[in-house]
């Protein structure tokens, strides 16, 4: 009996949709939805429940593995919020979990945790020691979460906790830094420093996490890595992408989002911008030992991904209005420059609706 979190939407409900489908070894016997609320998916047993609440543990009778999917990776949501959130979260499952006798918790975290850095091999060995990192930043709140699994381990000797780290993800309607990178008028670069893409496609993640909880696939040391195979190297995502580069110092791109960030006009922290500029690249060694492979290369994925970004524009993880758009464009030569016009875009209009 596999139990998901979050099944509602997003993640958790296409996961759910896999499990409860027949395909091949990859469905299970009882699917038990949870959430908040009900949702339209058949086949499955729902079970009410806030994720934050202790009394999740009433509700997790007869669990085998639970997924947890219900976190909040939004760039729209305030980062104390959204830390609070998925902090309470994961502690609540893995303590509600271990009480109800759950024998398996499978917790989805990212690539990020390994960092970003102009001098990572490529690629990196799953095991790779975990960055650590406190930000606001969405790595802060992976780095966080894994901290806890690795706590629950020491705590609770009969629960396996299991961390799936999928690389930056991509689908139709995902709004992610990621894919609001590819929708600025230029790609930003590092002067020095070659970049190196690897992608997760939803549908590869969800299957990851299906064969993850029905065959008991762990990891080294608990962590499980998911993307496309290889990498793709600057150019060759600039010649599918159809798309030029602009070449900074690190000083000034880092420089100049720290300012934006700081000044609440994009969602994006420095330390966030670097997967956009540095390699982050992983061997899944786990699941191509245990037989799973993805359905997406990394060229059909960033394929999906600029098919997401029509009609959208953005800039340092900012989204933009057709005034912003209007303005900048003029001055959007590379993403650098775009972003310190779009900071003054955004002040010229701001003084203008105050006077």
């Amino acid at each position: 009996m596999v139990g998901v979190t979050g099944a509602a939407s997003g993640m958790g409900r296409l996961l759910v949709q896999r499990l409860a489908t027949p395909e091949g070894s990859i469905r299970a016997r009882e699917v038990i939805a949870i959430d908040g609320e009900f949702a339209d998916l058949r086949d499955v047993t729902w079970r009410i429940a806030d994720v934050c609440d202790p009394a999740l543990v009433w509700r997790l009778d007869g669990i085998d593995v639970l997924v947890h999917t219900a976190d909040d990776r939004s760039l729209e949501t305030r980062p104390a919020r959204r830390r609070r959130h998925n902090i309470l979260a994961a502690q609540t499952v893995l303590t509600a979990a271990a009480a109800a006798g759950v024998p398996r918790v499978v917790l989805v975290t990212s690539t990020m945790v390994y960092g970003a850095a102009p001098d990572n091999p490529v690629p990196l060995p799953e095991n790779s020691t975990r960055v650590s990192d406190n930000g606001e930043g969405l790595m802060g709140d992976f780095a966080e979460v894994e901290e806890l699994a690795e706590r629950a381990r020491r705590a609770h000797p009969g629960l396996t906790v299991t961390v799936v780290r999928p690389a930056p993800l991509v689908g139709p309607d995902l709004d992610t830094l990621l894919s609001r990178h590819f929708s600025a008028p230029r790609l930003l670069t590092v002067k020095g420093h070659e970049q190196h893409w690897q992608f997760c496609h939803q549908d590869d993640l969800t299957s990851a996490l299906a064969f993850c909880a029905l065959h008991g696939v762990t990891g080294s040391d608990g962590v499980v890595a998911v993307a496309a195979e290889g990498s793709l190297s600057q150019s060759e995502v600039e010649e599918i992408a159809g798309m030029k580069h602009f070449e900074v110092a690190a000083n000034l791109a880092f420089g100049a989002v720290r300012r934006l960030h700081q000044a609440r006009i994009t969602p994006a922290a420095a330390g966030e911008i670097k997967f956009l500029v540095y390699p982050c690249v992983v061997d899944c060694a786990s699941l191509r030992e245990a037989g799973w492979k993805p359905e997406h290369d990394n060229e059909s994925a960033l394929g999906v991904l600029l098919e997401s970004r029509d009609g959208k524009h953005a800039i340092a993880g900012r989204t933009l209005g057709r005034k912003e758009v209007t303005i900048t464009a003029a001055g959007a030569a590379g993403a650098a420059a775009a972003a310190i016009g779009t900071a003054a875009a955004i002040r010229h209009l701001r003084k203008r609706g105050r006077s």
